[in-house]
C-alpha cells in the first residue's frame, strides 16, 4: 500500500515576473478538455468522438492583497500577453518533494475585488483566458499547448506536427 503521494503543500504566483509568496491564496489551473464532435457514418455501429481541437484555456487565482501591478494589467490591448507562472512543491508520505510549474501566458479578462469591509482580508480574484499552458513535473514537461503556433504537446508527443507540416507551417 502506498500512503499519501504528490500533496501540494506550497505554491507561489508571479505576474509579470512579480512575485506573490505570502498573497495567493488559491489558483485554479486551466481544465484541459478536447472539443470533439460525434460522427457515425455509413457501416458504424456505434458513433465515434473526433478531435476537433481544444476548448479555450482559462485559468483565476485569489490573492489576499489589492496589487496594483496586477490591477494595470487588466485589458491590454491585443498582443500584450501577460506572463503567468506557478510554482507548486508537492511532498510524499516518504519525504520525497517534487516541483511543478505551470508556465502561461494569457490575457486578464476580469477582476473580482470581492466584498470589502472595515477589518475584512481584502482579496482581488484574477481570471485570465491563455494562449499558451506548459506544465512540467519533476523536470519533465507533460503538457503544452501554443494556441498560436499550433503545437499541442502531450507526454513529449506533438500531436499537430504533422498538421503543421501538411500545412506548410
Amino acid at each position: 500500500m502506498t500512503a499519501a503521494s504528490d500533496v501540494l503543500k506550497y505554491l507561489n504566483l508571479f505576474v509579470d515576473g512579480r512575485g506573490h509568496a505570502g498573497q495567493i491564496e488559491e489558483y485554479s489551473p486551466p481544465d484541459l478538455t478536447v472539443s470533439t464532435e460525434e460522427h457515425r457514418a455509413g457501416g458504424m455501429d456505434a458513433p465515434i468522438d473526433i478531435d476537433m481541437g481544444l476548448e479555450k484555456l482559462t485559468c483565476s487565482f485569489v490573492l489576499t492583497g489589492y496589487d496594483r501591478a496586477t490591477i494595470e494589467m487588466w485589458g491590454l490591448k491585443a498582443g500584450s500577453g501577460v506572463p503567468l507562472t506557478v510554482k507548486g512543491s508537492l511532498e510524499s508520505y516518504d519525504g520525497t518533494t517534487t516541483a511543478v510549474t505551470h508556465t502561461m501566458r494569457g490575457k486578464i479578462t476580469q477582476l473580482s475585488r470581492g466584498t470589502w469591509g472595515s477589518g475584512n482580508k481584502p482579496s482581488l480574484t484574477v481570471t485570465a483566458t491563455l494562449d499558451y499552458y506548459r506544465e512540467t513535473h519533476g523536470g519533465t514537461v507533460t503538457t503544452e499547448i501554443d494556441a498560436i503556433n499550433m503545437v499541442r504537446v502531450i507526454g513529449g508527443v506533438d500531436q499537430l506536427a504533422e498538421h503543421r507540416r501538411n500545412l506548410g507551417l
